[in-house]
């Protein structure tokens, strides 16, 4: 086991560099397609507005796959159910260890199976709000308040939760706040363009965050 941490440390090492994001597949029926023009409208205005040099072209990966590796940016949605088995969970938590970050975005819905299935990921660390000082809210456009609302489903405030490790954010959940539908084609939810400007430029300083920083 040893032998393999170093070799995944390595290959993340490797791959810090390539600015590559990829969206996470994942079992129990949760669409985790769902949002499919929001990553790649994400990718082109960090490209445009934070000096990021983001491949624009969007891969997929599974949770189990040592393919995660290749990239230092999962995206994870979806309105429902989420499932990790044991080879899965072991998988993303040596990812994240390693120095992977993964961004969870619910999309309605998600929240009490995601929570589940993080306590075998993390069976000791808890998910804990994220403070409104912290540099995710401020590295490229500030915003202190914290979260912003982009879509009301239940009219309860924005969350950001985090999973910490030595100081590092390794993961972010963020939800009641719905920032996946902001950066879709403004033609999907026909959201203001003040509004899906406020969800794109916090998905930039998560970017920000991860490639930067």
């Amino acid at each position: 086991m040893k032998y393999v941490l170093v070799f995944i440390v390595s290959v993340l090492a490797l791959n810090l560099s390539s600015q590559e994001v990829a969206v996470l597949k994942y079992k129990g029926g949760g669409d985790w397609y769902s949002n499919p023009t929001a990553l790649p409208n994400l990718v082109k205005f960090c490209n445009d507005n934070i000096d990021t040099n983001i491949n624009e072209s969007i891969a997929t990966v599974e949770v189990g796959s040592v393919d995660i590796f290749q990239y230092p940016f999962l995206h994870m949605t979806g309105h429902g159910n989420v499932f990790f088995n044991e080879e899965e969970t072991e998988n993303l938590r040596n990812y994240l260890f390693s120095g992977g970050f993964l961004h969870i975005d619910d999309n309605y819905g998600m929240e009490p199976y995601i929570r589940k299935e993080l306590k075998k990921v993390f069976p000791n660390k808890d998910l804990i709000p994220i403070p409104k000082t912290h540099p995710v809210f401020n590295t490229a456009f500030d915003f202190p308040n914290g979260l912003p609302k982009i879509h009301e489903h239940d009219g309860k405030a924005p969350r950001a939760l985090g999973i910490f490790e030595d100081n590092r954010l390794l993961l972010l959940f963020t939800f009641e706040s719905d920032l996946g539908d902001g950066w879709e084609d403004p033609e999907v939810h026909n959201d203001p363009e003040d509004v899906r400007e406020k969800a794109l430029k916090m998905g930039a300083n998560i970017m920000k965050y991860v490639f930067i920083n």
